[in-house]
């Protein structure tokens, strides 16, 4: 997705300035700054225990930060609203998508919707007004008198997103909107809210999938450790960061490679499990060396969004919490 232009003299919709909370004697967020601009969806990617979740929490006034500021809905010659001292207003303007199903089992969807509108204070002509566009919006007409339960896991996610949007928010917080969803519901769900995108919303998102988030995002925090460790827009960080292709070798024998001369042939070449990864401006001559190589599989492919996350927070796996 190309970037939103955006007009420095426009405030932005949220800023978060050297936000700081610790657990213990850990720092979990260490010093992070962000900022959204109207229309604009910003990506939150990091590894688990990097602090995305932390910091929407932040945002969103759950947690309050030991040091730092987080200001919404700045006016141009005005001032802004801060977090948390004006939580109830702040939060009349924003949509949330938690990233574990908090819709009420009890009530069908279009009651679901109902009975949220209602938390705001919303007039009941009003919410009655937005039910049916809302289940339509979310593909979800068909089972307006059916209960949460009786919804696939897909169904759920986009009944979340239709909830979060019954007060018409300005921003809307996705945590890991579409996580254990299979590929067909995940693109639905990306389908929405490019729809969103393109009606002028803005969205703070934090994902693990970075085809999610070159998909959807006009620009990218990446965080590690509580920081800020690149910003930008996702095609621009992968030329800034990596080579630009890259030749994935593996087969029996392709570890050896990656001792061998051809690694001459690359900028920078690493090892995972049983797979080589050349990271190259010489794709043709490497690709030619290889075919003294038939025994051995290569995919060549440009440089992608998921390199630039390995390279930057490293391949380990990190266990949650």
């Amino acid at each position: 997705m190309s970037a939103v232009p955006t007009d420095p003299a426009t405030p932005p919709l949220l800023e978060a300035r050297a936000l700081r909370k610790r657990y213990g004697a850990q720092w979990v967020v260490d010093g992070l700054s962000l900022h959204i601009g109207p229309g604009e969806c910003l990506g939150l990617i990091g590894p688990n225990g990097a602090g995305k979740t932390t910091t929407l929490r932040l945002c969103l006034g759950l947690s309050a930060p030991d040091d730092g500021q987080i200001r919404y809905f700045a006016r141009q010659g005005g001032g802004a609203q801060a977090m948390p001292a004006d939580a109830l207003a702040i939060k009349a303007r924003l949509g949330v998508v938690s990233q574990f199903d908090s819709l009420d089992p009890d009530f069908s969807c279009a009651e679901n919707l109902r009975v949220f509108g209602r938390y705001f204070g919303l007039p009941r002509a009003v919410i009655e007004s937005r039910v049916a566009p809302l289940l339509e919006f979310a593909a979800l007409t068909h089972k307006a008198d059916v209960r949460p339960s009786e919804l696939s896991g897909g169904m759920r996610r986009r009944l979340s997103l239709a909830r979060a949007l019954v007060n018409d928010p300005d921003l809307l917080l996705l945590d890991e909107p579409t996580t254990g969803l299979d590929p067909q519901a995940r693109h639905l769900m990306w389908e929405r809210l490019q729809r969103l995108l393109q009606q002028g919303k803005s969205i703070l998102l934090t994902t693990h999938f970075m085809d999610e988030a070159e998909r959807l995002c006009h620009r990218l925090v990446v965080i590690d450790h509580g920081r800020k460790i690149a910003e930008g827009r996702p095609r621009a960080l992968i030329a800034e960061h990596l080579e630009p292709e890259v030749v994935e070798v593996y087969g029996q024998g392709a570890l050896a490679l990656a001792e061998s001369p051809l690694t001459a042939l690359a900028e920078r070449t690493e090892v995972s499990g049983e797979t080589v990864f050349f990271y190259t401006h010489r794709a043709r001559q490497l690709l030619q060396a290889l075919e003294a190589h038939p025994q051995l599989r290569t995919l060549h492919r440009p440089a992608n969004l998921e390199d630039l996350f390995l390279k930057l927070t490293g391949r380990q796996i990190r266990e949650e919490g």
